[in-house]
């Protein structure tokens, strides 16, 4: 499905953002959930390290929180994931993987019709194919 209409390219728009608002909802979500329990778990190490920043400290911080490291890795990978891709999106726009990637969810989306849950958000009233 390669329409090039401009109805087709808002769809596509659409469902880019729509994607896009999910993923930072559940980096949200992170950050109110993993985010103060992994620095509940090391704050014994944030105190110290207050007081004598040294990197060796952060180091043995983390190497010996292992659960509260993978949690904030989590945390933190997955926004600065989100803010890269968002710029690299704003700067380059879409590339022709996710282009096609985006066309495929599109396809489905238009071929099971109203009974698809984005149905409504992807495609307008006024845009019924």
């Amino acid at each position: 499905m390669t329409s090039e209409t401009p109805s087709h390219h808002r769809q596509l728009e659409r469902l880019r953002r729509s994607m896009l608002r999910r993923w930072w909802l559940i980096s949200l979500g992170l950050w109110l959930t993993v985010g103060p329990l992994s620095l509940w778990a090391l704050r014994h190490e944030l105190a110290l390290i207050h007081q004598h920043f040294t990197w060796t400290a952060v180091r043995y911080g983390l190497a010996y929180n292992r659960l509260a490291a993978l949690g904030l890795g989590i945390t933190v990978g997955l926004s600065v994931a989100l803010l890269v891709a968002e710029s690299r999106h704003i700067l380059f726009g879409l590339t022709a993987k996710e282009r096609d990637r985006l066309e495929k969810q599109l396809f489905k989306i238009h071929h099971q019709g109203d009974q698809h849950p984005l149905w409504s958000q992807i495609v307008q009233p006024d845009e019924d194919t």
